[in-house]
């Protein structure tokens, strides 16, 4: 009888522990809709995320009861709008708590469209993306769908205009992105603003039911379609001035350009997922798994370093793929080994297990130095690692006694010891003979 009591507590206990190893692995994603019935509308997009393992919790986004935060925590590690048409958010969400939310390390999808409420423009340009007047429209007389209405809004953007980042939108093929909504801006000059999807180089940005006055403000590839955000804090935001881009009928769609090429489905459906992964951090996500240095001929750290030491550097690097933590091979990162500046700075060698190496001489220039990893590339979250060390000078019995460069002076020393030594011998020793005087 004891030992069916404690079978019992023992299989209770394995199905509390499953489930809060699943309540950790799950991914909480708030989704924020303009009414409920954007969750058939979207329902692809949606159903993939929950086959990936995110919680899907969505609201109408003036709803009353919405926080994002609670005691300090946040209740949510992503959250969607899809609500290009909210005049203001309900509860205790607003503008600023979602800024604070992406501060915090949250990730954010924000969908517009042509006609976006001035809170949702607001939102967009708090993350340095400008949209373009209300109720302008992407228009390209060249790049539209032959489904398109007349007023060429329904735009067939090439896939060559995707930023080029299998990572962010996948591997690229040649099936166009159908798009139907506003242009965006954003500062050229601005180094985490990523350009996912830009505009034909034909397309304008403007009301497609008036006459055209003034020059457009967003035209050909300096408008963007759909852009990204990767702050500091490796916090992801996308942006899209279509809320389309991401339904279930254009990622269905057939797909026919004026040229006369046909695509029995657009390339939607590839990019809205590979950019969702991206957003939510399930692709392009590394860490630093261990860190090791020590001289060459030893395998622990000491506690300083002498100037002119050969020292080898490791650090192991490791990507998220598909879930799960893989070696990371890369043939570009280098190691600094800065004290103000950089005294060194070299390309490690990679091996198939996530371990890249480097071995160097420390310069000579005593003090204070960091072994320094700064990775950054397109995609990818910022890799950063630094290490202190100290770097002494020689101790006195370390110095070596002969130089070869002085060799010449030590020669010209002896050579002086010498000489001194023989004339004394000679001025000592020698004696002169006395001088015969002639008798008077």
């Amino acid at each position: 009888m004891h030992t069916s009591m404690f079978q019992g507590v023992d299989v209770n206990l394995l199905c509390l522990l499953a489930v809060c190893v699943a309540a950790a692995a799950a991914t909480n994603t708030l989704v924020l809709v303009d009414t409920l019935a954007t969750r058939e509308t979207h329902s692809i997009f949606l159903k993939s995320l929950q086959e990936r393992g995110h919680e899907l919790t969505v609201k109408v986004a003036d709803d009353p009861s919405l926080q994002l935060s609670r005691y300090g925590e946040y209740l949510y590690q992503n959250l969607v709008i899809f609500a290009p048409g909210v005049e203001e958010f309900g509860g205790a969400l607003s503008v600023e708590t979602i800024v604070e939310f992406i501060d915090g390390g949250g990730n954010v999808l924000v969908a517009g469209s042509r006609e976006a409420a001035d809170l949702i423009r607001e939102l967009v340009t708090e993350v340095g993306v400008e949209m373009d007047e209300e109720g302008a429209a992407v228009i390209d007389h060249l790049h539209y769908d032959a489904n398109d209405d007349g007023q060429h809004t329904l735009i067939a953007a090439p896939s060559s205009g995707l930023i080029d980042s299998e990572v962010m939108v996948g591997a690229r093929d040649a099936i166009p992105l159908l798009y139907r909504g506003t242009g965006l801006i954003t500062d050229a000059d601005n180094p985490l603003v990523l350009p996912v999807l830009r505009a034909p180089s034909t397309a304008y940005c403007y009301s497609p039911t008036q006459a055209i006055t003034d020059y457009p403000h967003a035209t050909g590839q300096n408008m963007l379609l759909v852009a990204a955000l990767q702050a500091r804090n490796n916090a992801r935001v996308v942006v899209s001035g279509s809320l389309e881009f991401f339904s279930d009928a254009f990622i269905m769609a057939s797909v026919q350009t004026p040229q006369g090429a046909s695509y029995e489905r657009s390339g939607n459906g590839r990019v809205v997922e590979a950019l969702s992964r991206w957003v939510f951090m399930e692709e392009g996500v590394l860490r630093v798994v261990s860190i090791d240095h020590h001289l060459q001929d030893q395998s622990e750290p000491p506690v300083a370093y002498t100037i002119k030491d050969d020292v080898e550097y490791k650090i192991k690097v490791e990507r998220l793929v598909e879930g799960t933590w893989k070696p990371y091979v890369a043939n570009d990162m280098q190691m600094e080994f800065v004290r103000i500046d950089p005294f060194v700075r070299l390309t490690m060698t990679p091996s198939s297990n996530g371990l890249f190496s480097v071995k160097f001489k420390v310069p000579d220039v005593y003090g204070v130095y960091q072994f320094k990893v700064e990775y950054n590339r397109v995609g990818f979250t910022r890799l950063y690692s630094s290490t202190q060390v100290s770097v002494r000078p020689f101790t006195h019995l370390q110095y070596e006694r002969f130089i070869e460069c002085a060799y010449p002076y030590y020669a010209s020393a002896f050579s002086m010891m010498v000489g001194v030594f023989l004339f004394s011998l000679v001025f000592l020793h020698h004696k002169e003979s006395p001088s015969k005087t002639k008798a008077d």
